[in-house]
């Protein structure tokens, strides 16, 4: 059992540890999806391709956790464009499926401190459909830019088939009932044009926001 001094400890080099990796690399964009997809997939395809155009065109950094799924679809099309390929993973019993296309990666023992690396590492986040994970990150930092934790950085979401639906849902079930205001609905942007997304993390680079760090 570690004595609560040893866990501060430890907690407090992973979170030092995390952040000098985040600081090598100050412009970046953080892809989330499902790690349940397979390459062949539409949404596994899509995110190759736009990830390879964002390093090509704005020379960003691509952030993912480093597992398969779209976190490979958005490595592997960063690593192929020529750019750095990042991973965020984490150190777990059964082992986690790190994907081979990554050039830099960082390893985490907390799962909490992970998520903290994964907020608060880009200038904009791109989401494409995925399961309950996807949707934790989705609503935590849609919340954190509600609150104004995170200023500034663009929630975008690409495949408007899913991520319309979850809209309408919010729209539909929060909205009229008075948990959610209509302002809420455009803390994220749909969109499945790459030339939109290029043009939403543009604006957001040229406003000259400082780099998100509510925790620091």
């Amino acid at each position: 059992m570690h004595h609560a001094a040893d866990l501060q400890s430890e907690v407090s080099k992973e979170l030092q540890a995390g952040f000098k990796f985040l600081s090598n690399y100050p412009q970046s964009v953080t892809f989330f999806g499902s790690s349940q997809f397979t390459e062949d997939n539409k949404y596994c395809e899509d995110a190759r391709i736009l990830a390879g155009k964002i390093v090509k065109e704005l020379d960003y950094s691509i952030f993912t956790g480093g597992g398969p799924g779209i976190m490979e679809a958005a490595n592997r099309g960063a690593f192929e464009a020529g750019g750095h390929s990042l991973g965020i993973t984490i150190d777990i019993p059964i082992g986690q499926i790190i994907n081979k296309y990554l050039t830099d990666q960082i390893n985490m023992f907390y799962f909490f401190i992970r998520k903290v690396c994964l907020t608060f590492s880009a200038e904009a986040f791109i989401f494409y459909p995925g399961g309950l994970g996807t949707l934790d990150e989705f609503f935590e930092i849609t919340t954190l830019v509600q609150t104004k934790k995170i200023e500034g950085v663009p929630i975008i979401c690409v495949g408007a088939d899913y991520w319309n639906s979850l809209k309408e849902f919010m729209n539909k079930e929060l909205r009229t009932r008075g948990s959610l205001d209509d302002s809420d609905l455009q803390l994220f942007n749909i969109t499945d044009d790459h030339d939109e997304v290029i043009r939403l993390i543009k604006t957001s680079s040229s406003k000259g926001h400082p780099r998100p760090g509510a925790l620091g």
